[in-house]
C-alpha cells in the first residue's frame, strides 16, 4: 500500500477521532491535529502519504492547507472534506491541486475507496517517472525472429511457462536477445496488463541497489528527502525483470533470497513489511556453474530464480536466423532513418551467414544500421558491411582464423632471415612465436 501515513486536520474533534480512529483499524499510520497551524507544523517536521483536510476551520483553512501542503511536501496528497454548502469551494481545491474530496457525512467505504484511488495514483506516478529514466514504453516494440528449430524450440518452452507465475533464468552471451524474450514472457502472460519492470544490476551503484530494489523512507540516508517505491513495489502484480542477476552485491542476494521466498520486504530505513506479488525474470551473461563455484552467486538464491531455466545460443548457432534478422533490422533501420528499403545482396549474405558473430544480435544490428545509415547504394554489398578484417576474410574464404594466422606466419618467416625479425613484425615475442611454431607443426 503506498498510503501508510496520513495527516488528519479538523477542529470538530468528533469527525477528527471518527477519521484517525477508521484509518488505523485499516493498518494506515494516522495523526490527527485540530488545527491548520498545529498541521503543518506537524507535516515540516515528518512525512506523510496523504493530508485529510476539512475546508471550513478557524484560523487556517483548508484552502491555505491545501497550498501550503504543496509548497512543503509537493508529493504528497491533499484530500477535502466539506459540506454541501461549501461544495463550490471543493471544486476549487481541487483546481488547487487536491487529490478529491468527500462531502459531509460519509462512510468509512466511501474513505476508503478514495485511499484505495490515492494509492492507485500513486503507484502510477512512480511507475511513470521510472518509464521516463528508463526511456521506455508500456509494451514490447521488438520481435522475436525464430527460423533455426533451437529457437523454435525455445518459443514453444516460452509460451509453456508464459502461462505460469515460476520465476524464469535466462542465460546467454551477450547480444543473444534476453531482454526480448523476458519481455516476450511477460506480454505472453496473465500479467500483460500489469507493470513489467527492469532493474539494470550492473548499471545501479553498490551503494543504492538496496533502494532500488526495495524503496527508502523519507531520510533513510542523505539524499533521501521523500519516500521512494523501489522497483519490487512497482512491479506489483506483474513482473520485474533482474538484469544480470550476478553482479548484484552478496549481501544484497540474502534479502533478495527472503522476497523471493516470502514475498515480502521492508524499505530502507523502514520496518512495516510490504507483501507483494511479483514474477521473477533473472538474465546474466556469465558461466552459471563457474558464478556459483566462485560463490559470485549464492547457490540458494539461483535455485530459487533459476525454477524454469531459459538458455539462449549464440547467433552462431542459429544461422538459420542471420538473413532474417538482417532483413529485420533493415526495414526497422531504413523505416527509422526515412529511407527506401535496402537488399541485401548474395556476397553480402554469404558473408553474414559465415562471420562468427562475437557480438551476437546487438552486433548484426549495429552492422546493419551503419551500412544503411552509411552508404547511399540500393543495396547492400559486403564492402558496406564493415566487418571485423580477420573475421570477415575467415568468413569470406571458408578458413578458420587459426588457418588464416598459420598462413600469415608462414608468409613472414619466408620474407625475414630469422625468427627474432619475424617476430617483431608479427608483434610478439620469439617465445610467443615458437609456441605457435610447435602448435601448427611448423618447428
Amino acid at each position: 500500500m503506498a498510503i501508510e501515513k496520513v495527516l488528519v486536520i479538523d477542529d470538530e474533534v468528533i469527525m477528527r477521532n471518527f477519521l484517525v480512529e477508521a484509518l488505523k483499524r485499516k493498518g494506515i499510520d494516522a495523526v490527527g491535529a485540530e488545527t491548520g497551524e498545529k498541521g503543518l507544523k506537524i507535516l515540516q517536521d515528518d512525512h506523510f502519504d496523504m493530508v485529510i483536510t476539512d475546508m471550513k476551520m478557524p484560523g487556517i483553512t483548508g484552502m491555505e492547507v491545501l497550498k501550503k501542503v504543496k509548497e512543503i511536501s509537493p508529493g504528497t496528497l491533499v484530500l477535502v472534506i466539506t459540506a454541501f454548502g461549501t461544495i463550490e469551494n471543493a471544486v476549487d481545491a481541487m483546481q488547487a491541486g487536491a487529490f478529491h474530496y468527500l462531502i459531509k457525512p460519509f462512510s468509512i467505504e466511501s474513505l476508503m475507496a478514495n485511499i484505495e484511488k490515492a494509492n492507485q495514483l500513486v503507484v502510477l506516478v512512480e511507475e511513470n517517472q521510472y518509464l521516463r529514466e528508463q526511456n521506455v514504453g508500456s509494451s514490447p516494440s521488438k520481435r522475436v525472429i525464430a527460423e533455426s528449430p533451437i529457437m523454435k524450440q525455445i518459443l514453444q518452452d516460452i509460451e509453456k511457462v508464459s502461462k505460469s507465475h515460476a520465476s524464469v533464468f535466462i542465460n546467454g552471451e551477450t547480444g543473444t536477445g534476453k531482454e526480448v524474450i523476458a519481455h516476450l514472457i511477460h506480454y505472453s502472460s496473465p500479467r500483460v496488463n500489469n507493470p513489467f519492470i527492469k532493474v539494470n544490476c550492473a548499471a545501479v551503484p553498490e551503494s543504492l541497489v538496496e533502494s532500488e530494489f526495495f524503496g527508502h523512507e523519507k531520510g533513510a540516508f542523505t539524499g533521501a528527502n521523500a519516500k521512494r517505491l523501489g522497483r519490487f513495489e512497482l512491479a506489483n502484480g506483474g513482473s520485474l525483470l533482474l538484469d544480470e542477476v550476478t553482479e548484484i552485491p552478496q549481501n544484497l542476494q540474502a534479502k533478495l533470497l527472503r522476497v523471493t521466498q516470502e514475498q515480502e520486504f521492508e524499505r530502507v530505513g523502514g520496518s512495516k513489511p510490504i507483501k507483494v506479488d511479483v514474477r521473477l525474470i533473472s538474465t546474466s551473461n556469465r558461466d552459471i556453474k563457474e558464478s556459483l563455484a566462485s560463490k559470485v552467486l549464492r547457490e540458494d538464491l539461483y535455485y530459487r530464480l533459476n525454477v524454469v531455466p531459459i538458455s539462449l545460443p549464440p547467433l552462431r548457432e542459429r544461422r538459420e536466423d542471420i538473413i532474417p534478422l538482417a532483413e529485420y533490422f533493415i526495414e526497422r533501420s531504413c523505416q527509422e532513418n526515412h529511407l527506401p528499403k535496402k537488399k541485401l545482396t548474395a556476397e553480402a549474405q554469404k558473408l553474414l551467414l559465415h562471420y562468427p558473430w562475437p557480438g551476437n544480435i546487438r552486433e548484426l544490428a549495429n552492422v546493419i544500421e551503419r551500412a544503411i545509415v552509411m552508404d547511399q547504394d540500393k543495396s547492400i554489398h559486403s564492402e558496406h558491411l564493415h566487418l571485423d578484417g580477420n573475421r570477415a576474410k575467415a568468413a569470406i574464404t571458408g578458413k578458420t582464423l587459426q588457418q588464416l594466422e598459420k598462413e600469415h606466419i608462414i608468409d613472414t618467416l619466408q620474407a625475414h632471415q630469422n625468427r627474432t625479425e619475424a617476430a617483431e613484425t608479427l608483434g610478439i615475442t620469439v617465445k610467443a612465436l615458437r609456441d605457435k611454431l610447435q602448435q601448427y607443426d611448423l618447428s
